[in-house]
């Protein structure tokens, strides 16, 4: 194991090169107690006292080992951070509302959460946790990409909602320190591929799979002779990956590392779009008419992963900058997910269509679909390029704790499973999405009233 790691930590910084390739030392934590996924990637800044061996599973499975070692790690001068990923294949357990140990979740729980892992995994090939229409019923764009499975063989199918996908565990976050035990899931968004055959082919017409035995399209979409039929609908349910966007001032191992620390990220379901939200109770409705406005938004305002506070009755303006991928598909509209503490207690949720392309004044008004399934293709003919706007809340309550991300969605694209039908001559699968609205989510601004 030892000389693995140093193998591992030794490429890394051998192709790492400033400015023009960043690499970093990590590995992952593949906790999986009961077939319950918990994993964790383990990143370092650099190898710069880096330990001897990486920290396995096997070592404990209680993710607060696990942040107890990472803390020893920093006292002996290393720099690393943990990102937890797909909880939708957690069955609930990661972001339970208790302890490994049972007991509810306490305000040094939460702050030993946040020192160690600020960032969470919003989408990969194993599907998107965002959210779930049996928690988010009025989300209309909730049933994206949910692949409903644990980690079992078995093709095991998880009970528990709660505690899987992130934007109730951003309601349970606040909820929680509103009643004075901390934020434990205060978490800035990326995607990642989670591939696990040496490609991270994220796009739709590019799609490899997850393992080496899917190299064949016959395999991803008729299935792996010899599986059993769950396991194959499992794969033919899998993603192409997500992406991770960072807002660093320069590709180097310092400039990204300190980026993902302060949570200046955006995850995407493979797109290479680009999202930009910045929030102020100071902003200017006319800021972005300004050729200085990047400047002007971070000199009286915060970034997407920081906080808001003291609002002064005011409510909050937030910048909002969407951009298409370049040879990628239109984009369909903008929204805001907000979420908020009532005066009693209970969390609040609603979305809000910032921006729609085509001049449509109805977000309830569909896009339109230009896919062509017999020939896996379609038309930019609708949809925008870019958003470009500013957006002030209307239902602002300065008592209440509240969230607030982006939410980018693209027009319909077919999915990788029909480019391969279409490859195999076959008609496209019904029993799967024909087509996709890719889509990029930023991490959110939080407000407190102090």
């Amino acid at each position: 194991m030892k000389s693995v790691w140093k193998e591992i930590v030794e490429t890394a910084d051998k192709h790492n090169k400033p400015g023009e390739f960043t690499t970093f030392p990590a590995f992952e934590w593949s906790s999986n107690p009961n077939t319950r996924n918990l994993h964790r990637v383990v990143l370092f800044k650099n190898s710069e006292n880096i330990p001897e061996l990486a920290y396995s599973s096997l070592n404990s499975m209680r993710p607060e080992d696990l942040w107890a070692w990472m803390e020893e790690i920093r006292t002996n001068g290393a720099t690393l951070l943990a990102i937890p990923h797909n909880g939708n294949a957690s069955d609930g357990l990661m972001f339970s509302l208790n302890d490994s140990d049972g007991n509810p979740i306490s305000k040094a729980y939460s702050e030993q959460r946040m020192r160690n892992e600020p960032l969470y995994e919003i989408s990969q090939i194993k599907g998107t946790s965002e959210a779930h229409p049996d928690l988010s019923p009025n989300d209309e764009f909730a049933n994206f990409e949910l692949w409903d499975y644990t980690l079992a063989a078995t093709a095991e199918r998880p009970t528990n909602r709660k505690g899987s996908y992130l934007r109730q565990a951003l309601l349970d976050g606040i909820r929680i320190e509103n009643e004075g035990n901390g934020n434990p899931f205060k978490y800035g968004i990326i995607g990642d591929s989670d591939s696990h055959n040496s490609a991270a082919s994220i796009e739709e017409d590019n799609y490899t799979g997850k393992f080496g035995m899917e190299n064949d399209p016959s395999h991803r979409v008729n299935g792996v002779p010899g599986f059993p039929d769950a396991n194959n609908q499992q794969l033919r349910e899998f993603s192409s990956g997500g992406l991770a966007g960072v807002w660093a001032e320069e590709n180097t191992r310092e400039a990204i590392y300190n980026a993902l620390l302060r949570k200046e990220t955006f995850g995407t379901s493979g797109t290479r779009m680009k999202v930009r939200f910045f929030g102020s109770f100071n902003f200017d409705k006319e800021i972005i008419a300004d050729k200085n406005w990047l400047t002007k938004a971070y000199a009286t305002g915060v970034p997407m992963g920081s906080d808001l506070t003291n609002s002064e009755g005011k409510p909050p303006t937030f910048i909002i900058h969407a951009i298409k991928e370049v040879d990628g598909a239109n984009l369909d509209r903008v929204q805001i997910i907000k979420g908020w503490v009532d005066i009693n207690g209970e969390t609040h949720e609603k979305i809000y269509d910032v921006a729609l392309s085509d001049d449509r004044k109805e977000g309830s008004i569909s896009v339109g679909n230009t896919v062509d399934l017999k020939m896996a293709k379609y038309s930019n003919t609708i949809g925008a390029v870019q958003f470009f706007t500013t957006w002030t809340d209307p239902n602002f309550n300065a008592s209440q704790n509240a969230f607030y991300y982006l939410r980018v969605i693209e027009i319909p694209t077919p999915r990788w499973s029909t480019y391969d039908a279409v490859t195999l001559g076959i008609p496209v699968r019904t029993d799967i999405p024909s087509t996709i609205q890719e889509r990029g989510w930023s991490s959110p601004i939080w407000y407190s009233p102090k």
